[in-house]
């Protein structure tokens, strides 16, 4: 069944986002996965549009397919049948060349481990990605965005978890991406560093306008987003738009 899509209010003007043409664009996405003799479907003709400067929150437990999800929006994996663009990217057609430049150019990404490089300050870390991109910004400035201005020189090792991962925030926006695609960001985090990571995925979506899609089984985190989608057994069963987003100290972990 096809899930009804609902255009995000825009928190600064008051109305709706333009939703004419949005920055993806899925419609039917299945995703079957062959292992061995047995077919596990990961996506069930899932249809979804994210906006420009959204902030979405995807809800789901595990194997509910959101991960699968998110893999297919960035490039990394590709459905088994249905149709997803981004802007004028056809990412079903496209190859492993121009998925890897659609990635480098478009896509910034977030996962609950943050891969860092143990060997590498936190300015160095940031410069690996600054140093394929485009049109970067410095690493500098890309850390001074998450609050890390002041610990360009250490390594991972000197840094507590909540700064680890937002050195790795810092890394996946120093390309200037258009979207982020961050995989339960707080997962590995207690309460409190937790809502410091969200507090800077908030600002990086309100500062820079990067449209922003966090999957998590916190429901608890939906509250920050203009839209809410929960996912069941390979399928978006529910789209909520929240008319007011809470900031992040009004989360109750």
């Amino acid at each position: 069944m096809a899930t009804t899509l609902i255009a995000p209010l825009d928190h600064e003007g008051g109305g709706l986002i333009e939703a004419a043409r949005p920055v993806f664009h899925a419609r039917r996405l299945e995703k079957t996965y062959h292992m061995g003799e047995v077919d596990v479907l990961a996506l069930q003709g899932v249809d979804l549009d994210l906006f420009e400067r959204e902030f979405v929150v995807i809800l789901g437990p595990s194997g509910s397919g959101k991960s699968t999800l998110l893999n297919i929006l960035g490039g990394l994996d590709a459905p088994t049948g249905g149709e997803v663009r981004f802007r004028d990217h056809d990412l079903v057609a496209a190859d492993d060349r121009a998925l890897t430049q659609y990635r480098r150019e478009h896509v910034g990404f977030v996962f609950q481990f943050y891969n860092l490089i143990p060997s590498l300050t936190a300015r160095e870390n940031v410069a690996l990605v600054t140093d394929i991109a485009t049109n970067p910004m410095p690493a500098e400035e890309a850390l001074a965005l998450v609050g890390l201005g002041d610990r360009l020189d250490h390594f991972p090792a000197q840094l507590s978890g909540g700064e680890q991962q937002r050195v790795a925030i810092a890394r996946a926006i120093a390309k200037r991406p258009d979207v982020l695609l961050c995989d339960e960001p707080t997962g590995a985090l207690d309460a409190e560093t937790g809502r410091l990571v969200l507090r800077t995925l908030v600002d990086v979506n309100r500062q820079v306008g990067t449209t922003t899609a966090i999957i998590t089984h916190n429901a608890v985190i939906a509250g920050i987003a203009d839209r809410v989608l929960r996912m069941t057994s390979g399928r978006i069963s529910d789209v909520q738009r929240n008319a007011t987003r809470l900031s992040v100290d009004e989360l109750s972990w």
